[in-house]
């Protein structure tokens, strides 16, 4: 250490055959020294110590009578070596893959929180299906779209408001009542009690025909939190159940059954082209979107 001395070190001479070798231990003060040594015979001197690597000297060959000073005899402290496992649990890992997901932007600006590309996902527990929903209902340009659509509703006439500033208040309340509930509903609430995972899983490879396949089936097929494809109740269920609640808010004129069936038609289809879109088209503009391996 720094040149020190390095007492009770265990000091080994190696010769070519077994009976050469011998061990003696250095001093307080790191001397040692062996008698008796054959001329004309390579001899190795390799000095231990606890704590330290060893250090072997190079081949002495001595001549008769001669002696040896050995120089150079330094140890260095030994490497540590330390194996560290490191585990994480599932949730853990499930809670980095949707914080991946919260940064998914067409553009780098619509969100695209429900569009799985890690090709081994794990399931979502019930907390991290809330925190997508509400992530996405919250979201500034979940809003822009909320006041976009109502202008457009506005110009159709539809729901059946009054025009004005009034009604077109009226749409944007509708819009935004629509648009959480089928998020919280379609997206968090039955996923959570049915055991299903909400997000769209792109697919990316095999033929056009298997991908537009995989993408219009998605509204009515969809992942389990086991890992296996089932009915996809919870998007269907999320449909009907905000499209139902729209009756306690919309005029009477665009109320009842059929408009409720109509309204869920809608929203299926409108499902089916987004899935398409995310299929063939939204990757390339999304720059955290993942290929799959």
């Amino acid at each position: 250490m720094n040149n020190g001395t390095i007492p009770e070190a265990k000091v080994a001479l190696v010769g070519p055959v077994p009976e050469d070798r011998r061990t003696v231990v250095a001093n307080d003060k790191g001397f040692f020294e062996f008698h008796d040594l054959k001329p004309g015979v390579p001899y190795r001197v390799t000095v231990s110590a606890d704590g330290f690597a060893s250090w072997t000297s190079p081949a002495i060959i001595l001549k008769p009578d001669q002696y040896e000073i050995l120089t150079g005899a330094k140890l260095r402290i030994e490497e540590a070596r330390t194996t560290i496992t490191v585990q994480y649990s599932t949730e853990e890992i499930a809670t980095e893959q949707v914080k991946v997901e919260e940064q998914q932007r067409v553009f780098g600006i619509i969100p695209s929180f429900y569009t799985v590309y890690d090709p081994n996902p794990v399931p979502l527990t019930t907390k991290l299906k809330f925190r997508l929903a509400l992530k996405t209902a919250s979201d500034p340009v979940t809003a822009v779209g909320i006041v976009m659509l109502s202008a457009m509703n506005q110009a159709a006439d539809t729901p059946n408001y009054s025009q004005g500033w009034g009604g077109f208040g009226q749409r944007v309340g509708s819009a935004a009542a629509d648009g959480f509930a089928n998020i919280m509903i379609g997206g968090a609430i039955l996923p959570s009690l049915l055991h299903q995972d909400p997000r769209y899983y792109y697919q990316g490879t095999g033929t056009q025909k298997s991908r537009a396949i995989h993408a219009l089936s998605s509204p009515f097929v969809c992942k389990g939190d086991n890992g296996a494809w089932q009915p996809n109740y919870s998007s269907i269920g999320g449909d009907l159940a905000s499209a139902a609640l729209s009756n306690a808010y919309y005029p009477s004129s665009n109320r009842g059954a059929g408009l409720t069936f109509e309204n869920v038609l809608i929203s299926t289809g409108e499902r089916m082209v987004s899935a398409l879109v995310k299929e063939f088209v939204l990757r390339k503009l999304t720059p955290t979107a993942r290929e799959p391996k």
